[in-house]
């Protein structure tokens, strides 16, 4: 490719013919501000945040937009003019703008809050009518509040590009342009999948999750209930983040004593169930794999991918496992077994789950008729890693100084497998673990799978374990799982085992993740950090096999029988249903 030099601020780089004036400054080491841009999902110079002085240029440039194209341009970033533009659309979006921020869910976390005290706005230079807005509230997952969108688009491209769902979009023209569903329908009411991508990316509090932490405050202070959270593998990944540690820091022994200390009566890790799926889906997928029946077969971890496959491929719903996902596994034992065990009612029993999804929400209310105890749902609550934060803040828990603690007994084995749940690649590798041994009668060399390893949006891999042939993949996003699926139907591929998770990257990067600027979005590679810290547990650990947990073995033994029994179909598995879309 044909490189040019440029000047940035009189700095003078080559980069390649084309780049944009934002990626070549950030090269020069000069961060421009953005709010509607994001990298390959969204590059549309709306907000026009980003305008810089181009010499010998008419008018002002996006920079975002702006391409780089002949030896010799140069670029002003931060010139008088530049930082009065800049100003003033600010001051013109948030004319629009509700400004309560006080009481907003993101005060001190929100984009627009952040540029407009960097560049000293007049919050009320321009005053007048403002656009209608709705506020829609009726999602089990997802809250959304036009008064506080910016129309910066986010949420509708990766909506539409990234996960090709497209159930938000820009309606109406003008000053009467608001983001929304079709006919102004409720996103309950449209085929959303509640992944919580949109909510992930929005840079102010124009979309977020429904929040529970009230009522998980709430049980807590019941002398009359027993609340027991579990945390999903990938929250020891996240959660750090909103307590200023570096994307990829393991923060798990910080995170299990501020649960304790925000008065749960039992705190465990979600990996123990994560270990129990893998039993009951390696046991499913060996029994349609002998009979070749049901191929190929597809995890149902991720309730986003499930409600997916649901509205979108109705007709692959019974290629779907029957397992419930683990934070639903873990609920019904707790509920069953451990009650039992401890001379619990299930009925005074509060789950709650400490998860990296908005959908997670979404499936605990949707599967409360599946339950393991008829009329009690298997969980109560799912909070997002981001509720979590907030939880402990409030609190006033100092997180960062906190020492390590450790899981509660019941429920404190879990494997490597397990904790690799939270990764793109990771169900398959798990699976595999347990299902290739099964068929060989003898443990593996190697328990590394690296092929299904990696952020790709698809991966393929074949295995010659003992006398047969395995074909699999592996699909991150759902835009990637239509692609997939569409070969798989007409033909083309032939595979026996797929995993899909909704969300780009895996629960690693999951709509209920803490919030970063889009300067990180753009520029770190969050997936791969956030993963890194799941794959160096496996690599620790010293059970690194479902089916070696010993606490899971005893499970069986003592209670469900054996994997795939009537006994752990009743617990562990639920029902699939076509959807319209």
């Amino acid at each position: 490719m044909e490189q040019i030099k440029v000047k940035i601020n009189g700095v003078e780089i080559t980069v390649p013919k084309g780049t944009t004036a934002l990626e070549a400054a950030r090269q020069a080491g000069i961060n421009i501000p953005t709010l509607c841009y994001l990298k390959e999902v969204n590059e549309i110079g709306a907000c026009r945040v980003c305008l810089v002085e181009v010499k010998g240029a008419r008018g002002m440039a996006a920079a975002c937009v702006y391409p780089l194209d002949w030896d010799g341009m140069e670029v002003f970033t931060n010139t008088p003019k530049v930082r009065k533009l800049r100003k003033e659309n600010l001051e013109l979006i948030v004319s629009n703008h509700d400004k309560r921020c006080l009481s907003c869910l993101r005060n001190t976390n929100c984009e627009l809050q952040k540029l407009c005290a960097e560049y000293g706005v007049d919050e009320d230079k321009y005053e007048g009518d403002k656009t209608a807005v709705a506020f829609d509230d009726k999602s089990s997952a997802i809250v959304r509040d036009n008064s506080k969108c910016i129309l910066c688009r986010r949420c509708t491209s990766i909506c539409t590009k990234v996960q090709e769902v497209g159930v938000i979009g820009a309606n109406n023209r003008g000053f009467y342009t608001e983001v929304g569903s079709f006919f102004e329908h409720s996103l309950d009411d449209t085929a959303c999948i509640k992944c919580g991508q949109c909510v992930a990316v929005c840079p102010t509090a124009a979309l977020y999750e429904k929040d529970n932490t009230a009522e998980v405050l709430a049980a807590i202070a019941d002398p009359t209930k027993h609340v027991a959270i579990a945390a999903a593998p990938s929250i020891r990944a996240q959660i750090g983040e909103m307590f200023g540690f570096a994307p990829g820091t393991d923060t798990a022994g910080k995170m299990i004593s501020a649960m304790k200390m925000l008065g749960f009566d039992g705190v465990y890790d979600l990996c123990h169930a994560a270990d129990l799926t893998i039993m009951e889906e390696a046991t499913e997928f060996l029994a349609r794999f002998k009979s070749g029946e049901g191929l190929p077969l597809a995890t149902s971890c991720c309730p986003g991918w499930v409600k997916y496959a649901e509205h979108y491929f109705p007709e692959f719903v019974g290629n779907l496992s029957s397992c419930k996902s683990p934070q639903q596994m873990f609920g019904a034992i707790y509920k069953t077994y451990y009650a039992g065990k401890m001379g619990l009612d299930p009925k005074d029993i509060v789950m709650v789950s400490c998860i990296p999804c908005t959908a997670k929400k979404f499936e605990a209310e949707d599967k409360a008729g599946h339950s393991a105890v008829p009329g009690v749902a298997d969980v109560d609550y799912a909070i997002t890693t981001r509720e979590l934060g907030r939880l402990i803040t409030q609190a006033g828990i100092d997180f960062p100084n906190l020492p390590d603690g450790q899981y509660d007994e019941a429920f404190s084995v879990s494997s490597g497998a397990g904790t690799i749940f939270g990764a793109t690649g990771g169900v398959m590798e798990a699976a595999l673990r347990t299902a290739a041994e099964a068929i060989m009668g003898k443990p593996l060399e190697s328990v590394d799978f690296h092929d299904v390893r990696g952020t790709a949006g698809i991966k393929r891999a074949k295995y010659k374990i003992g006398e047969h042939e395995i074909s699999v993949a592996v699909v991150s996003g759902t835009a990637n799982a239509k692609k997939l699926l569409a070969a798989v139907q007409s033909g083309e591929e032939k595979v026996d085992f797929i995993e899909v998770m909704a969300c780009s990257g895996g629960c690693v990067n999951g709509g209920g993740q803490p919030h970063q600027p889009a300067v990180v979005l753009n520029n770190v590679d969050l997936r791969t950090k956030r993963a890194s810290v799941l794959y160096s547990d496996d690599a620790k650990n010293t059970i690194r096999r479902s089916h070696d947990n010993m606490q899971v073995k005893h499970l069986y033994a003592d209670f469900l029988g054996e994997p795939g029994s009537h006994k752990a179909h009743d617990v562990l598995h639920t029902e699939h249903k076509k959807r319209g879309v």
